[in-house]
């Protein structure tokens, strides 16, 4: 039996999907809230694969938003040492699979080996040319904004930029998601 043909033109370009729930998976489960984040690291690891073998373009994960620092901090440290695990992991795959991987939100406040690593891999993966893979880590829509807003009222403030030329696309070109088309579908795991 042949696998079943992939209708190209119907594979969306950008799949944004936000990672919810997986504490909560797990606690259904009789299991600790981390199981259900190491299971969704594992998902993580899947959709990657399914999404190259797919011939996705863009795949933008929300794993860790800004308000995940405010969970109990035995949570907190545990989510940041799969990430550790994961982010070893990544490179290797990133390589095998021809993936570009960019980290989108505030990295600063990370643990220095966190932030080497998330270097790491956006160098050792700039050029390929596959899936772009964007993984959002202590990323919220309202913090990138005000980042984005901060660094042009600097320029402003700086004499370096005039107010009047202040345009869509100049705020844009301070956002972590430039250059990245909008998603075509967005998935919220926790149903």
């Amino acid at each position: 039996m042949s696998a079943p043909q992939i209708d190209m033109q119907r594979i969306p370009r950008h799949i944004a999907i936000i990672m919810d729930g997986n504490g909560r998976w797990a606690v259904r489960r009789g299991l600790p809230r981390t199981a259900g984040h190491q299971e969704g690291v594992e998902t993580v690891k899947r959709i990657t694969e399914e999404a190259v073998r797919l011939g996705v373009k863009y795949l933008t994960l929300y794993t860790f938003s800004t308000e995940n620092w405010k969970r109990p901090k035995d949570e907190v440290d545990a989510l940041m040492k799969l990430l550790r695990r994961y982010l070893k992991d990544c490179i290797k795959r990133s390589t095998k699979n021809n993936m570009c991987v960019r980290v989108l939100g505030d990295i600063t406040p990370l643990e220095e080996d966190l932030k080497q690593s998330i270097l790491e891999l956006e160098e050792i993966s700039k050029n390929n040319t596959g899936l772009h893979f964007q993984v959002a880590l202590n990323y919220g829509s309202r913090d990138e904004m005000l980042r984005a807003i901060r660094n042009v009222a600097k320029e402003a403030k700086e004499g370096d930029l005039d107010p009047e030329q202040i345009t869509e696309e100049l705020f844009a070109s301070q956002l972590d998601t430039r250059g990245i088309p909008d998603p075509d579908l967005l998935i919220r795991t926790s149903g």
